[in-house]
């Protein structure tokens, strides 16, 4: 074989390596894991599916990317445009809002604990103004729905600068003629961004969608450490058969269950919203 046939393959021959060492061998041992049952090799899979945690873990789940994901987007935008006019200090505060990226999901969740706790922060404070008699309980299986809320606040709080820093980028990737134009066309600012800035940024947008909801399906740390098997979530079911169940085998079904979901949910944008976006640009 010639030498410049050999260079290319050479070139991408570590991260062949990568990609068969760490995520190849884990699905191929996952998928005999989850498909190793003495009562059959569906046996894991009717075990789950039956199973109430499942069913539990699998609607919170999907609730919390549903609150979520369009949270987090709406803000992110909101945020992007207020940063990409370049005001004064525009930079102190995109430093603010990009400080959670920088923390991992477990710091993010113990934060919110000590500012939810009964001698947190909060609590605190409502005392000391005499607003309230006794502190509030946001934690225990009493008050699951306070514990939901803290869950979605603290998501929101750390992943929306992720979604925020792709919708920024895609924002200052925006040729500024195209607005120029709007202004002597006379364009309300509202016009200006339903016309031109949103279907320029529909790209970024689909890319940021994609990534945050296939981190969504992921989401274990800050639901674990603040809810526990309170408020179970898939990622969480996964650890709990591992770690403390010691059972590999409905862990591996687990995981392979929301590999499934994230696959779909992959696929979903990718294959229909993209495609309906070149369409739209193919028919301008």
């Amino acid at each position: 074989m010639r030498r410049e046939y050999l260079v290319p393959f050479f070139l991408i021959l570590p991260a062949l390596i990568y990609l068969v060492v760490f995520i190849g061998f884990p699905i191929v041992g996952t998928f005999q894991l989850s498909f190793s049952s003495p009562e059959g090799w569906l046996g894991n899979f009717k075990y789950v599916f039956s199973s109430k945690d499942f069913q539990n873990a699998l609607l919170n789940t999907l609730i919390l990317a549903a609150i979520v994901i369009p949270i987090q987007l709406a803000l992110a935008i909101a945020l992007a445009l207020l940063v990409n006019k370049k005001w004064a200090g525009y930079r102190t505060l995109l430093y603010i809002i990009a400080t959670p990226l920088a923390l991992s999901d477990v710091t993010a969740a113990l934060i919110s604990y000590s500012i939810f706790a009964p001698n947190g922060y909060l609590n605190k404070i409502l005392l000391s103004l005499n607003w309230i008699e006794r502190p509030l309980y946001f934690f225990g299986y009493m008050f699951k729905s306070r514990e939901f809320f803290v869950i979605v606040l603290t998501e929101v709080w750390r992943a929306t600068p992720l979604v925020f820093v792709i919708l920024l980028a895609g924002l200052q990737s925006i040729n500024t003629e195209y607005l120029e134009a709007a202004d002597v066309f006379g364009f309300s600012p509202w016009k200006k961004f339903v016309k031109i800035t949103l279907p320029l940024l529909k790209p970024s947008i689909v890319s940021a969608l994609l990534i945050r909801t296939l981190f969504a399906f992921q989401i274990f740390g800050v639901a674990w450490l603040l809810a526990g098997r309170d408020i179970p979530v898939l990622s969480g079911e996964t650890y709990y058969w591992y770690v403390l169940r010691n059972n590999r085998n409905v862990a591996s079904t687990y995981a392979l269950v929301i590999a499934i979901i994230t696959f779909i949910v992959g696929w979903f944008y990718i294959g229909t919203i993209r495609s309906k976006h070149l369409e739209e640009g193919v028919r301008q």
